[in-house]
């Protein structure tokens, strides 16, 4: 596999020799394993709110606290990956994010069990350094292939556990356990597999292909300390703000969906709680490819038109999952619902790796705190799109209708999003050079300005 300046140039699927491929394969298994601790509990809110006599409205607000503390998290895990690193940031969050995942089974109130689906939440934050650490690995001809593969087979994690879940449920039931402790044991499951995954994080990755930060030389530390660029000078950034937004009309629907997808079968198509699960995961199961298929042709928009080209694919595929949503929720016949939601899940996962292809570039000096904002305007999304599902006189049909909506309208904003002459160049030339690097070809001065006068 060859790389540039220690970045690799390709992605081996099957290989574990390099510290890059080491890297993207524990980074998306880590993500999958908070996505399943995050939404574990989403399958068996049916079983949870006869228990505790839930309301709509506090199922809403339990929707909300599930995403809203990772906004806080993922911005300050993105500072953090910049400070001391993704490995030690993700061997911290899987650890300590495993607490709440098993603890939830405490619960004994609407009040308690809101505040641990808080806790909860702050495992979100896993996909900034995921994207983060992919980043760091991989070069700019495939990194939004990297990103968009680790971040949607994590993302699958959400869609896996919609299915497992109520299978773990029934397994203790038929051990005996009522459904009011089968639910609570079940959650200890994902609990114990991110704290497996956490030893495995720490002892098998790398900060970087150069190595740790706690190994790096005192001049290279300097040099990275001296090149660190601020977190509010990425926060004055506009475009980083348009991408929040974007990415909130993206993820903030998958997050939304995840939360509501198994009750909203459950009730309105009056299926049992394991049928509700399987049709709820298979909107989860398109990050097998669909997340990929956006950041690899938000990578080839980028070799062929250049970085206007990334945006471009961005904006259009945002535009589609508007469309798809609305049809979804005009759906009342259950074989059409499950196709359209499916269409509805390709688009909106493939506008997730479209915003990830456009990421790396905004800022190469602040990759945590671009990734960290940007990765935060999900889980704002998921928030304000949960207020709608609080309003006792909107159905759940209506509200993702007026979502569809705000996110067909959102894709113009992909039109604000601009690079300099100067940026466009250097995108270009970098982009040359790397291909030419990954087919053994030298690459001559002239090329660059011969490029420049077509």
């Amino acid at each position: 596999m060859k790389a540039s300046n220690g970045k690799a140039t390709s992605i081996k699927l099957l290989s574990l020799k390099s510290i890059q491929m080491r890297t993207f394969h524990l980074s998306w298994l880590a993500f999958f394993l908070c996505f399943f601790g995050w939404f574990g509990i989403a399958p068996l809110m049916a079983v949870v709110r006869e228990e505790l006599d839930l309301t709509k409205d506090q199922i809403g607000n339990i929707i909300i606290s599930s995403v809203a503390i990772t906004i806080i998290a993922r911005l300050v895990i993105g500072w953090l990956c910049d400070k001391i690193g993704p490995r030690i940031s993700y061997t911290a969050l899987l650890m300590l994010g495993a607490l709440p995942v098993m603890f939830i089974g405490f619960s004994n109130s609407y009040e308690s069990f809101l505040i641990f689906r808080l806790a909860i939440g702050v495992i979100g934050a896993s996909f900034v350094i995921t994207q983060y650490h992919t980043t760091v690995m991989f070069a700019p001809n495939v990194v939004g292939t990297a990103n968009a593969t680790t971040a949607g087979w994590g993302n699958l994690g959400g869609g896996v556990t919609q299915m497992v879940m109520p299978l773990i449920f029934a397994a203790f039931v038929g051990l005996g356990f009522l459904d009011s402790q089968a639910w609570r044991y079940a959650m200890v499951v994902p609990g114990v597999a991110m704290v497996i995954c956490a030893i495995l994080y720490y002892n098998f990755t790398k900060d970087s292909p150069a190595g740790n930060i706690s190994e790096l030389s005192d001049v290279a530390a300097a040099k990275k300390k001296k090149d660190t660029v601020p977190f509010w000078k990425a926060a004055a950034d506009y475009r980083v703000w348009v991408l929040f937004v974007l990415y909130g009309a993206c993820f903030g629907i998958e997050l939304t969906i995840n939360n509501i997808a198994a009750i909203y079968y459950h009730d309105f198509f009056e299926l049992d709680l394991g049928t509700a699960g399987l049709i709820a995961g298979l909107f989860g199961l398109m990050n097998i490819f669909a997340r990929t298929l956006g950041g690899f042709f938000g990578d080839k928009a980028g070799i062929r038109y250049g970085l206007s080209g990334r945006v471009w694919f961005l904006g259009a595929v945002i535009f589609i999952e508007g469309l798809a949503l609305i049809a979804f929720s005009q759906m009342t016949v259950l074989p059409l619902s499950i196709i359209v939601m499916i269409v509805f899940s390709l688009f909106v996962q493939m506008s997730e790796g479209a915003t990830f292809s456009v990421v790396p570039f905004i800022n190469k000096k602040a990759m945590g705190a671009v990734s960290g904002i940007v990765g935060a305007g999900g889980n704002a999304g998921a928030v304000a799109a949960g207020f709608l599902f609080k309003v006792d006189n909107l159905s759940y049909p209506e509200a993702l209708f007026i979502i569809g909506l705000v996110v067909a309208g959102t894709s113009v904003l992909a039109l604000l999003i601009r690079f300099s002459p100067a940026m466009e160049k250097e995108a270009r030339e970098e982009m040359h050079q790397l291909l030419a690097e990954k087919n053994g070809q030298a690459v001559p001065a002239t090329a660059y300005k011969l490029e420049e006068a077509r």
